[in-house]
């Protein structure tokens, strides 16, 4: 157990090993690592600020709760994503079964209190709690995103937006790298054609 001792240069892998010999102040140092991101993770999925974050805080017990079958030999933060994706999904499950068979791109699309796509990843590239306001380019751009299919958007988002690696994606979705690569090539020739009018303007 380490007292009085910065964590900013400590791996991942090494401060839930930290956490598990009974040192509280690493496990608080690797979920504030992670924890603006993984809400901007969660929230792309569930499209609310208040359901994000109690799924962020599910999140966290859930890992706190099986912090003993982490496997070094995977990364850390593979391993929380995959518990993240894994309640998200589970959520977007309940709500088709509650609303009879609402899709992925409804269920993100919808109004009330969900937030706007633009706002949903506008936002995500610094700081989810805030959404920022988007430029036209941005607006566009994420108009195009949700006109992908959900794997392609997924990679896409998780690439440049999360700034995964391809082998980390690859790791969180259960497929190959060139798998991840393909879904991505497609991603941008997609996107290239949909935002195919807003280049001619320029």
């Amino acid at each position: 157990m380490v007292i009085g001792h910065s964590f900013d240069n400590v791996s991942d892998e090494t401060l839930i090993e930290q956490y598990r010999d009974g040192d509280v102040d690493a496990l608080e140092t690797l979920l504030k690592r992670y924890e603006r991101k993984l809400f901007n993770y969660i929230l792309r999925y569930v499209g609310q600020r208040e359901r994000a974050n109690d799924l962020l805080q599910d999140t966290f017990l859930r890992v706190v709760k099986h912090a003993e079958r982490y496997d070094r030999r995977a990364k850390f933060k593979t391993w929380l994503y995959t518990i993240a994706r894994n309640i998200c999904i589970d959520e977007l499950r309940k709500d088709r079964v509650r609303s009879g068979g609402v899709s992925f791109e409804q269920s993100n699309s919808r109004g009330g209190d969900g937030l706007a796509a633009k706002d949903r990843i506008a936002g995500s590239h610094d700081d989810g709690y805030k959404a920022a306001s988007a430029s036209e380019l941005q607006e566009r751009l994420i108009s195009a995103l949700e006109r992908l299919n959900d794997k392609q958007r997924e990679v896409f988002v998780l690439r440049h937006i999360d700034q995964m690696r391809f082998r980390e994606i690859a790791d969180l979705l259960g497929t190959s790298e060139n798998t991840i690569k393909s879904r991505m090539r497609y991603a941008f020739e997609n996107l290239r054609d949909l935002l195919a009018d807003y280049a001619s303007e320029q």
